[in-house]
């Protein structure tokens, strides 16, 4: 039996031992979060979720980081949030290893599990990013001349062509919203790249993705509740938008089925060229060496073939319609554009890719657009995935970095007169096009779109060939909203445009 003065002091002890440790985590605690990157007060579970407007979450987050400075930090729910507002800063963040992940969404790792290409990261995005770039070069989407570009060029402008074609027809009863023209034009052609196939525009089957891809991009925001908080899925409000993604998302999935199965017959009983994604990760699927097929199954093929058409249709098609929209808006700026078309193109011509060097003013009203109206205004957020330094401050694993691209984009320390339409500033002192540091429409870093290339070239052709031919205008006694809707993308609202055809 134990003295009672030794038990005493044992426990003495322990209590002791137990006070110093206590002490210590909480000294390492405060020595952490004098570490992190400074931030606003918040709410437990919460955290700033309930201030950040749903409407126009870009310009919540853009006041935080104008007042807390370029690296800030905040709770969104369950997920630590770092928002990146330098130019600089985003640069060297996301050349990390540590930065290329992704961030620990309910959409990302709940809906789609990591699969596809863009929710995807470690070994799957390395091998996937690599397949999607090596089809891309095979495609054609290089920067020198050769057949494949030529190929590839054709493949755009038959799309641009018939895109000014249905324009000039549908306009000639007056004014016409052209949303409907350029989402099947432009879809129609991701459609080919993608899955090797084109829909007529009366197609159910093709109207129906058309208008499940619109609801989408209204119903998934980055910065959403149900992003941070997944338990907000039981609540009628959020679970019928789940029931709605995943719905999409199955019955998608099922068509895909169904083209690929059409696929593999037709390439059984005959040579079928491989100009499509579908095909070379179909072909792909049949080597037998496992470490090379280990990630091309079904599941990845499905996900991966939506990710494809999503970010190719959705983002090309918001800019286009952001252009052709101040392009009305500033019909100076459309008049200048047209004359450079005029001096560079004998009559008859439409621009080619050749032309763009000889474009600039072209270039860089598209550029503007870009700038003014960032299509992801959040960026696509990132993840760490080990603890990393971000300027001066310690970054803990499993936070989301935001790249606050409309906040740099509309920074006054990188853009004079930064809310109005200048594309004079995308020009050089001796007219050629110039691409300051503050401007990464395509993303940047490890992540930085794959598709760059292409969707310069195809916004070059289809703005080119439009203005080349059309006039656009807004229609007399009505106005336009500038500020637009905002979800996966910042889309602008309905609107009707004049389209009349030029004389040259």
């Amino acid at each position: 039996m134990l003295e009672p003065g030794f038990a005493m002091s044992v426990v003495y002890a322990i209590s002791l031992a137990s006070l110093f440790l206590l002490a210590y985590f909480f000294i390492r605690y405060r020595e952490r979060m004098r570490h992190l990157p400074p931030g606003p007060w918040q709410l437990p579970i919460l955290g700033y979720l309930p201030w950040i407007d749903a409407e126009k979450p870009h310009e919540t987050l853009t006041k935080l980081a104008r007042t807390y400075g370029p690296v800030c930090g905040i709770r969104m729910g369950n997920v630590y949030t770092v928002l990146l507002s330098d130019p600089r800063i985003i640069k060297q963040a996301f050349a990390k290893d540590a930065c290329a992940g992704r961030a620990p969404l309910y959409l990302t790792h709940g809906i789609m599990q990591g699969y596809g290409l863009i929710c995807a990261e470690g070994d799957r995005w390395r091998d996937q990013r690599k397949f999607v770039s090596v089809c891309l070069r095979n495609f054609g989407m290089v920067k020198h001349d050769g057949p494949k570009r030529d190929r590839l060029e054709k493949r755009i402008l038959d799309a641009a062509n018939e895109c000014v074609s249905k324009l000039q027809q549908r306009s000639r009863n007056g004014p016409i919203d052209p949303m409907d023209t350029l989402h099947h034009c432009i879809g129609n052609l991701v459609n080919d790249l993608v899955f090797g196939i084109k829909y007529e525009e009366d197609q159910q089957v093709w109207k129906w993705l058309r208008h499940l891809q619109e609801e989408g991009v209204k119903h998934i925001g980055v910065a959403g509740p149900l992003n941070f908080l997944p338990i907000l899925r039981f609540l009628p409000r959020y679970g019928k938008t789940i029931q709605t993604i995943l719905d999409g998302k199955e019955k998608t999935h099922q068509l895909y089925r169904e083209i690929v199965d059409e696929y593999r017959a037709r390439s059984a009983s005959t040579t079928v060229e491989n100009d499509s994604f579908l095909a070379a990760f179909v072909e792909q699927m049949k080597k037998e060496n496992v470490f090379e097929t280990r990630h091309f199954t079904e599941p990845q093929l499905y996900h991966l073939l939506a990710d494809l058409f999503g970010a190719g249709t959705d983002t090309t098609l918001t800019t286009i319609r952001w252009f052709l929209l101040y392009m009305a808006a500033h019909p100076e700026e459309q008049e200048k554009v047209q004359l450079e078309m005029d001096r560079c193109l004998e009559t008859g011509e439409e621009p080619t890719l050749k032309d763009r060097d000889s474009m600039p003013r072209l270039e860089a009203a598209l550029a503007e657009v870009q700038r003014l109206k960032s299509v992801t205004p959040l960026g696509i957020p990132h993840g760490t995935s080990e603890e990393t330094e971000i300027g001066e401050y310690i970054v803990p694993k499993g936070t989301m970095l935001v790249p606050l691209q409309w906040t740099v984009h509309t920074d006054p320390a990188h853009w004079q007169d930064p809310l109005e339409f200048k594309p004079d500033r995308f020009l050089a002192e001796d007219g050629s096009f110039r691409k300051p540091e503050a401007f990464f429409p395509f993303q940047i870093g490890k992540r930085v779109c794959v598709g760059e290339e292409l969707a310069r070239m195809t916004l070059f052709l289809f703005a080119g060939r439009v203005l080349r031919s059309l006039s656009v205008s807004i229609p007399p006694n009505e106005t336009v909203d500038l500020e637009g809707d905002c979800g996966i993308t910042l889309f602008p609202k309905p609107h009707r445009l004049a389209f009349v055809t030029r004389r040259r």
